[in-house]
């Protein structure tokens, strides 16, 4: 009888055991080839292991009503696997990629590539990474040559999309785009060994020989001077007297086509969540709220004397927190860069291999960009009006932008060969944006901020990804004018004017992004302190982070689960060895 009850349970075991890897097998397969097809598809030029592509992608209609076509059946088919029958890791690979479909689709559906430029980020700009990769071949070289020599069909097609989307009022708010053609004049009108398409032969490998070294650089000037310019040249008329005259003067969401589920579809894409608006908008009020007490604690501790206003003035013109050489500002990113290191290894288990740079942000956008920004091999410091980058943020955005941020972050995920490639290799902003604001506020259990005054910048950054909650959904649902949004943050954070107007700018032509930060944040701390709690003496800052960095980039919903997985396992991280 025993024998019996043992023999079926073992072929009902093995019987689960093939419908997982049945099914398993089926959702690894739709994975890999739909990522190698979108890698294929949009000359993916992100990881830098791969060659330089020698093309540019198609943005046309008909490429784009393909994709959607095409992601629509991978969908069907990922509906198809049943989810029960799926490994635990697969059933995480599952849901990730569901949500990277969805939001393809979605992006798809509502025609965002009619929108391919805002006052942030435009695909002309895309150029200055893609010319500043690594270049390693003789191949990659002419690679890149061909590829710039496709630019002026890439450009064609997207203003062909732009004058549909200006025909239909799809376009960013008119404010927001103004003096961002300087970027394309400056392309236009420059000499051609001056444009950032001759910066890869600026410096070439010494295993290309001398002769074909001059070859290349001949090739690619003659391509710049007769291809690459004049596209930016064309560019520049359509820019100048067709688009932004053109453009609409509201600024929400809510005012484009279809406005309210595309700005709902925008939160879902880079909060993760399906929280309202209006929930979104009342978080935002209680945590400035909270914060605004904070700072005020910490103002207290400076001595300085004056109402929370003064303050505030005071630390916009204060000498004593600028510099007045932008060398200056980047050996003090590089100094508190260094400052981590040393403290790495006490709150982190497995750390990238790979390092970064620090350079500044690039002449021809900085007056326009953030203060700095952060990615695998690269940590770029705005010293463009030094008057705006004061010393008292340096160290929260330094540990936001490079370590233990997204110079960090990412390269672990990219490093990771456990994870499928969809998931090593994508981006997901409450994940990224979340972490990141995490690691400022972690800086003070790391002993990086010295003075109340950097205490304060710190919360000052704090409150100005909690006030995005205000604002973000106050300008794109609640009607506020821009003026209001510039006057919420003069009042509630530390930052300065110039930056305040390039960060609203940034917000209006870029609906949903800017949820993605505080909401993270809070996420992340909340798994942390449900963790601390359940764990007791048992909880291990170092096994807690390897933990959350190892899921790589992932909803939130999704890393709640994995910090409960965490806790479940006794809080043992996924590098035991390394606790």
């Amino acid at each position: 009888m025993r024998a019996g009850i043992f023999a079926t349970m073992v072929a009902v075991l093995a019987v689960a055991g093939a419908h997982a890897g049945s099914a398993d097998a089926d959702l690894r397969a739709l994975y890999t080839n739909e990522w190698s097809w979108r890698i294929a598809e949009f000359a993916d030029d992100e990881n830098e292991t791969r060659p330089v592509p020698a093309r540019l992608p198609h943005v046309d209609p008909k490429a784009q009503d393909a994709r959607l076509a095409h992601w629509q059946d991978v969908l069907a088919k990922l509906d198809k696997i049943p989810v029960a029958e799926l490994s635990e890791k697969e059933r995480v690979n599952a849901e990730v990629y569901r949500f990277q479909l969805r939001n393809l689709i979605a992006e798809q559906t509502f025609r965002g590539y009619e929108m391919p430029a805002n006052s942030d980020s435009s695909f002309w700009g895309e150029f200055d990474y893609r010319a500043r990769r690594a270049f390693r071949t003789e191949q990659d070289y002419r690679n890149w040559i061909a590829q710039i020599g496709e630019l002026p069909r890439y450009f064609a097609e997207n203003i062909a999309n732009m004058r549909a989307g200006l025909k239909r009022g799809f376009t960013p708010p008119q404010v927001t785009l103004q003096g961002r053609g300087k970027a394309i004049h400056a392309v236009a009108d420059a000499k051609p060994d001056a444009t950032v398409f001759f910066e890869p032969f600026k410096q070439m490998p010494s295993a290309i020989p001398a002769a074909e070294q001059a070859r290349l650089k001949a090739e690619a000037l003659k391509v710049i001077a007769e291809k690459v310019q004049p596209a930016f040249v064309d560019l520049a008329r359509f820019w100048d007297n067709e688009y932004v005259p053109h453009t609409r003067t509201t600024l929400a969401a809510y005012a484009l086509p279809d406005g309210k589920a595309y700005y709902r579809q925008q939160i879902l894409e880079y909060a993760t969540v399906e929280t309202s608006p209006d929930e979104i908008h009342r978080i935002g009020l209680a945590e400035v709220a909270k914060l605004r007490s904070e700072m005020e604690t910490v103002m207290r501790e400076t001595g300085f004397k004056g109402d929370f206003a003064a303050f505030l003035k005071f630390l916009r013109t204060d000498p004593q927190f600028y510099v007045t050489k932008p060398q200056d500002l980047l050996d003090r990113a590089a100094w508190v860069a260094k400052e981590f290191d040393g403290k790495a290894s006490l709150f982190f288990g497995r750390l990238p291999r790979a390092r970064f740079a620090i350079r500044p942000v690039p002449d021809d956008v900085a007056p326009f960009y953030t203060s700095g920004r952060g990615g695998p091999g690269l940590y770029l410091v705005n010293t463009y009006n030094l008057k705006a980058r004061p010393l008292y943020s340096l160290p929260a955005l330094t540990l936001h932008e490079s370590a233990p941020g997204h110079a960090f972050q990412m390269p672990l995920a990219m490093e990771d060969t456990s994870l499928p490639d969809f998931r090593r290799q994508s981006y997901i902003s409450a994940y990224g944006e979340g972490w990141a604001l995490y690691s400022e506020w972690l800086g003070q259990e790391m002993g990086i901020y010295h003075t109340p005054y950097e205490r304060f910048g710190m919360l000052s950054y704090q409150v100005w990804r909690a006030a995005r909650l205000v604002v973000d959904t106050g300008l794109h649902a609640k009607g506020w004018s821009r003026d209001k949004a510039i006057a919420y943050f003069h009042d509630n954070t530390a930052l300065p004017e110039h930056e305040i107007e390039t960060e609203v700018d940034r917000y209006i032509a870029w609906p949903g992004q800017a949820t993605s930060y505080y909401l993270g944040e809070m996420a992340i701390r909340a798994a942390r302190a449900r963790a601390e709690k359940a764990l007791g003496p048992k909880f291990n800052i170092r096994a807690f982070h390897d933990a959350v960095l190892a899921t790589g980039s992932v909803p939130l919903p999704v890393l709640d689960r994995e910090v409960d997985a965490f806790i479940a396992n006794g809080g043992k991280g996924p590098y035991p060895e390394m606790e």
